[in-house]
Parts: structure tokens; C-alpha cells; sequence
């Protein structure tokens, strides 16, 4: 038989991240939507305010339907009004980050092929030294946006369809070039129902705490989740450890997402004060962008309770792949769980063939969270993937349940004497010594080994571990052949805007022979 044609029934809407904020506005308008500082936005302005700015860039700007903005701030309630009214107008968003220069900022406006550019005051420094060749307009927020806004008609826009391009953030550059991962309406909708399933903590009823930068997949993710089930938003524009210690404590959040050196910075504030706000109403405390170590878990539990935390497994092209729930956290030990609904994984060896369970293989995943593809001058670039299964180059294994062990990065495994060493079961036994803060182990090269070990340490604040102690606390634990013989203390690993550690950096450093940087330093 001939192919017969898709018909569309006459009940279909596209799934979009604008409908389901519209229908949380229908259901109860006068609801509190989100919260940033002083300013508090029930779900009736926040729609009116979508509409509006959806209008302003079609009537004033002449955009159409499949051209890109951009946008660069911190976290600000306009910066999800962006997000959410523009590309319900069928208008895709690049996201960067407000720690870019001024020359990165303006290779992502034209690689994005960034047509307006909104920004924040905060960054007026590095918008006006960027060379911006593509783009035609910048909004300002503040009296200029809010002027664009009121004399625009509140018509709400119906041209996004939802396999369009949402959003575009754009990788971190930890392996090289950024690159703008195309994520579409559908992918980030299920992906938030299957977060409302998994976490509990995005229904009407629930307030989020949302701290993560907008500008990237998990941040904009965990901030318009509540946001598009009815429940509140509250955004916080930068971290501050008291200040999310206390918010927690004041019982008013349902959810809340942390990566690592967030919890890190946490515990070193005053135990008596941590213990004086360890009382929250949180039904899920999520944990991504990089492995949570196992000590930091325990102590994690210890203080805020069994029932909470989640470790999640993930990135920016795959959305969430696994979590490990709270009932598991300290049962499965550096583990990240199970996948996520309507998610599979594989695990494969070099040639493609699926290794058996307990062996490490590299981590390949499908499912309907995936990205579009790449966009990369100018255009969109088919990713690299098997048979539609893409890999964020991850090495894990899988136990006889079926939960995932991340073991380390493919990319970071370290070969010493044609051994495999994976660098974070090192630095999980030196996250246990109770003079180590965080830790970062890499590899050197050498010429009878081919590459040595070298770990670089933060210590704790007061403590000042000797190389002899690191490598006896080691040695209890490991094989001689993993045990670094080399230390160097730091006062702070390099890390992205996005608070993965770039141990590139560090490995460059010790090919040189030179110390690491002086604290502080990020890189984008």
C-alpha cells in the first residue's frame, strides 16, 4: 500500500512551554507566579507581560517566525519573560551567561545569528566593547524594556509549533569551541512532567527555590518547571550560602536545585547555624551538573534528613537521564540511579557492542528530552549520535538492579603504565580525609608511565595536609597504582560559569610544570 498521509486531528495543540503557563494562568490568575526580590508576579501579569513583549518584537522589530534573539543577565524575572513569551511567538533564544567578556559574548551573538539582544545593566560594559555585527536592536532592562512592554498590545502569539527551538544555550567550552544546543518545546515539556513525577516538588501546591544561572539547560529547566504546573518561582540572582541556608529554613520551598560546590560552600558555614535552619518543608533537594561525592551525600542526609536529596545524572543535549531517589542515597553508593521515564540507556564498548553488566562502557541514552542538534555558524549541525543514541562521553557501569555508576569521563581517564585509572574513585577516598575540601586528580604525562598521577586540593579552612598523610589516606583505600604521588594545594579549582571543574586547565598546568592559578579564576 502507498504511504497514506499524517492527518492532524482537530484536537491537536502543540506542547509548548507558553500553553502551559497560559493554562496555569486560566486555572488561577491571581496565583503568585514568581518572586524576584521585592517584585512578585501573579500568573495574570506574567502572561499579560508574555504577550506583550511577544507583540513588541513582532510589530516594532519586524522579527518572524524561526529568527534568534539573544539574552545576557543574571537571574531576573525578565529574563524567563524573555525565555517563555519569545519563543511562544516562534522566536528562539540564545542564553548567555553574564560572566562572558565582551569578545565571547559577541562570538555567540553571531554564531546565534542574534537578531535583538536583551540585556541586563550589570552587563552594559561588556555589551557595549562586543563587536555585534548581526544585531539590530539591544533592549535594556529597566525603563527602556518596561516601555517596550507597556505600549505593546497584549495578544497572545500562536506561531510556535512544538518540535520549534525553544531555547539555545550553548555548551560550556570544557571540550572546546562553545556550541548552541537547540532545544525544542516538546523535549523540555516532557521533560518537565517527567520531573514532576520523579521529584514530587512542581505541582500547583509547591514553591521552588531556583538559584542555577538561567543561562544554562538545568537552571532555565528547574525555573520554568513550577512555573508550568501552576506552582511558584522564587529566583535568587546569585548564590549566597546564608542566604539559601536560611530561605530553605524558613519552611516556605517544596523544592530546590544545588550542584556540588553549592553544597560545598554550605557546609562551611557556622554548624551552629546550619543546624538552627536544618528544619525545611522540602519534599526534594535535586543535585546535578557534576558528581555529588559520596561524603558530601552523607553529611547532606545528616543534616537535612532521609526522604529529600536526589542525585541527578545529565546534560544539556540529553536533559535528565537517571536520578538515584532518596531512598537509595547512601544504599547505592556513588550512584546515580535509575533512567528517567521514557528514557533507555546503553552501555558500549569501542566497536558498539553492549558490555556486560558490571563492566564500564561509555554511556549512550535516547529518549523524547533529546535535542534537536547543534547550532554552529549560522546553522544547525547534525550531532554525532548511534543510530539516534547520543553520548556525552560519560564512562559508567551498570549494577544487577540496574542503577548507573557515572565512573569518571572518558575524556578524563588517566592510562599509567597501559592501566585505565578513572580520577573520581581517587577523589571520592580523598573527599573522605577531613582535611580535604574538594579535590581534582589529573593526569601528567611521563616518560616511563606515560601519564603519572597529580592531585590538586582545596583544604579545608585551618587545615594544611601534608603530601605523606594524603598518600597514607589513599593507600588504606587503593591500589598502589592509584595512590597520587604528587599534591599541590590551591585555595580554588577552575570551574565554568556552570560549576563544572576544568580539569583541562589543571592538566596544562601540570604538563608545564607551572602551579595552578590563583584563586578565583572562571572560565567560560
Amino acid at each position: 500500500m502507498p504511504d497514506m498521509p499524517v492527518l492532524v486531528p482537530v484536537t491537536y495543540r502543540p506542547l509548548t512551554i507558553g500553553t502551559g503557563i497560559l493554562a496555569a494562568a486560566a486555572r488561577d490568575p491571581d496565583k503568585i507566579a514568581l518572586v524576584d526580590g521585592a517584585r512578585r508576579y501573579t500568573y495574570a501579569a506574567l502572561v499579560d507581560r508574555m504577550a506583550r513583549l511577544a507583540d513588541a518584537v513582532h510589530a516594532r522589530f519586524g522579527l518572524a517566525h524561526g529568527d534568534h534573539v539573544a539574552i545576557v543577565g543574571p537571574n531576573s524575572s525578565e529574563y524567563l519573560e524573555v525565555l517563555a513569551g519569545l519563543s511562544e511567538a516562534g522566536l528562539a533564544c540564545a542564553t548567555l551567561s553574564h560572566r562572558l567578556n565582551a569578545t565571547e559574548l559577541g562570538d555567540i551573538c553571531t554564531d546565534a545569528c542574534a537578531k535583538v539582544l536583551f540585556a541586563h545593566e550589570s552587563c552594559r560594559a561588556q555589551v557595549e566593547q562586543a563587536r555585534l555585527p548581526q544585531v539590530q536592536h539591544i533592549v535594556w532592562f529597566g525603563p527602556a524594556y518596561e516601555a517596550l512592554i507597556a505600549e505593546a498590545k497584549p495578544v497572545w502569539p500562536s506561531r510556535a509549533g512544538e518540535w520549534d527551538v525553544f531555547c539555545i544555550p550553548y555548551t560550556s567550552g570544557t571540550t572546546g569551541r562553545p556550541k548552541g544546543v537547540l532545544l525544542s518545546h516538546r523535549s523540555r515539556a516532557l521533560a518537565f512532567a517527567a520531573m514532576a513525577s520523579e521529584y514530587d516538588c512542581f505541582g500547583p501546591d509547591d514553591s521552588f527555590l531556583a538559584i542555577a544561572p538561567l543561562a544554562h539547560g538545568a537552571g532555565a529547566a528547574f525555573a520554568l518547571a513550577p512555573l508550568f504546573f501552576g506552582g511558584t518561582c522564587e529566583l535568587l540572582p546569585k548564590f549566597d550560602p546564608a542566604v539559601v541556608v536560611s530561605k530553605l529554613g524558613s519552611g516556605g520551598f517544596t523544592g530546590v536545585f544545588l550542584v556540588p560546590t553549592q553544597f560545598h560552600a554550605m557546609f562551611e558555614l557556622d554548624p551552629a547555624f546550619l543546624q538552627a535552619h536544618r528544619r525545611t518543608g522540602l519534599k526534594s533537594m535535586i543535585s546535578n551538573a557534576s558528581a555529588l561525592p559520596q561524603a558530601m551525600k552523607e553529611k547532606i542526609v545528616a543534616l537535612w534528613g532521609e526522604g529529600i536529596l536526589n542525585e541527578t545524572y545529565g546534560c544539556t543535549e540529553v536533559g535528565l537521564s537517571t536520578n538515584l531517589r532518596p531512598a537509595d542515597q547512601l544504599r547505592k553508593q556513588q550512584c546515580v540511579g535509575k533512567p528517567f521515564a521514557f528514557t533507555f540507556v546503553r552501555l558500549l564498548d569501542d566497536d558498539g557492542n553492549e558490555v556486560p553488566r558490571g563492566e564500564v562502557g561509555e554511556l549512550f541514552t535516547i529518549s523524547p528530552y533529546l535535542f534537536n542538534g547543534y547550532w554552529q555558524d549560522g546553522r544547525r549541525v547534525v550531532p554525532p549520535t548511534r543510530d539516534g543514541w547520543f553520548s556525552a562521553g560519560d564512562m559508567a557501569r551498570q549494577d544487577d538492579e540496574g542503577h548507573i555508576y557515572i565512573v569518571d569521563r572518558k575524556k578524563d581517564m588517566i592510562v599509567s603504565g597501559g592501566i585505565n585509572i578513572y580520577p573520581r574513585q581517587i577523589e571520592e577516598v580523598l573527599y573522605r580525609h577531613p582535611a580535604v575540601g574538594e579535590v581534582a586528580v589529573v593526569g601528567v604525562p611521563d616518560e616511563k608511565w606515560g601519564e603519572r598521577l597529580k592531585a590538586y586540593v582545596v583544604p579545608r579552612a585551618g587545615t594544611q595536609p601534608s603530601a605523606d598523610e594524603l598518600i597514607a589516606h589513599c593507600t588504606a583505600e587503593l591500589s598502589a597504582y592509584k595512590v597520587p604521588r604528587e599534591y599541590e594545594l590551591i585555595d580554588a579549582l577552575p570551574r565554568n560559569a556552570n560549576g563544572k571543574i576544568l580539569k583541562r586547565l589543571l592538566s596544562a598546568a601540570a604538563a608545564r610544570g607551572e602551579p595552578w592559578a590563583p584563586a578565583g579564576v572562571v572560565a567560560s
